[in-house]
């Protein structure tokens, strides 16, 4: 059985992100998950209105797991490790909700976008379920802190590797890896997986069409752009002109994982054998038609 959570000490806290390499990287394809972190520090549990297991619902749970494979094939997995109710690494830097601070934000910050309306911002005001994290009203500082500390290096690392590919192989294919909640009415819950390319503007939609094919080719139902169309690091990087393609992959939780106690399923080794095949076929595709 999993832990719930571990809070490490301050002292013993992992850096703000895992990058594993290939020996070779042997095509323009690169594997993130900026939600599946799950290293929670003693005084955000203590400050929490909630308890570890609610926080952790809003987790990706175990997306790292299912892509571990990737490294072995030539393919650079990126994974952050702190929890995305504690800093959102798919959101812009700075979309705060003032209602959440003890003082009015600098200018700067965008206070208006539906993320923050809706609760989930950078620094999120509620869990998915719709509860409220915090015990007390937040310091810009603590926020500020937080986007410097942890949301900076994850996209400096994704940004480095991004560039990497790109001068290596004229192109770059990110694939923005995610898990969706199975909830009563929830469109996507009629799909094992969804995949989101902005609607066409992220990604060349002969490389969606490609890993949509794959993927069905394993057995997975497919959905494309509803109702998860791509976030902040789909919409920021995708620059199909500019041969930078992401597509971000939600793959369905109920297909390994006990959504209520987080925890791994049996189902999580098949589906992770899945995902290693789907990384073969990637890494072995000509990609060429990516470049500008």
């Amino acid at each position: 059985m999993d832990l719930p959570i571990q809070a490490p000490a301050a002292a013993d806290a992992p850096p703000p992100f895992l990058l594993f390499r290939p020996a070779m990287q042997v095509a323009p394809v690169i594997l993130a998950s900026p939600h599946s972190g799950r290293h929670y520090t003693a005084a955000f549990l203590a400050e929490s209105r909630l308890d570890p297991v609610a926080l952790r619902r809003s987790e990706d749970g175990f997306v790292e797991e299912l892509f571990a494979d990737a490294p072995a094939h030539g393919t650079p997995l990126l994974a952050a490790t702190f929890p995305r109710v504690y800093c959102d690494a798919n959101r812009e830097p700075w979309e705060l909700d003032p209602g959440m601070f003890d003082g009015p934000l600098p200018d700067f910050i965008n206070s208006a976008s539906p993320r923050v309306s809706a609760g989930l911002g950078t620094i999120a005001r509620v869990v998915a379920s719709g509860e409220t994290v915090y015990r007390r009203r937040l310091s810009f500082e603590e926020a500020a802190g937080r986007i410097r500390g942890l949301w900076e290096p994850y996209h400096a690392a994704l940004s480095g590797l991004i560039g990497e590919t790109t001068r290596r192989f004229g192109c770059c294919l990110l694939i923005d890896c995610h898990s969706m909640p199975s909830l009563p009415g929830e469109p996507g819950r009629t799909a094992d997986m969804i995949l989101g390319d902005a609607h066409g503007t992220a990604a060349a939609p002969r490389a969606t069409r490609m890993l949509e094919e794959a993927l069905t080719e394993l057995g997975y139902r497919l959905r494309r752009n509803d109702p998860y169309a791509g976030g902040y690091v789909t919409r920021h990087y995708g620059r199909p002109r500019e041969g930078v393609h992401v597509i971000q992959l939600e793959i369905a939780r109920s297909l390994y994982m006990d959504e209520r106690r987080i925890q791994r399923l049996p189902g999580i080794e098949t589906l992770r054998a899945d995902m290693e095949r789907l990384v073969k076929r990637l890494v072995q595709a000509d990609w060429s038609f990516l470049r500008p």
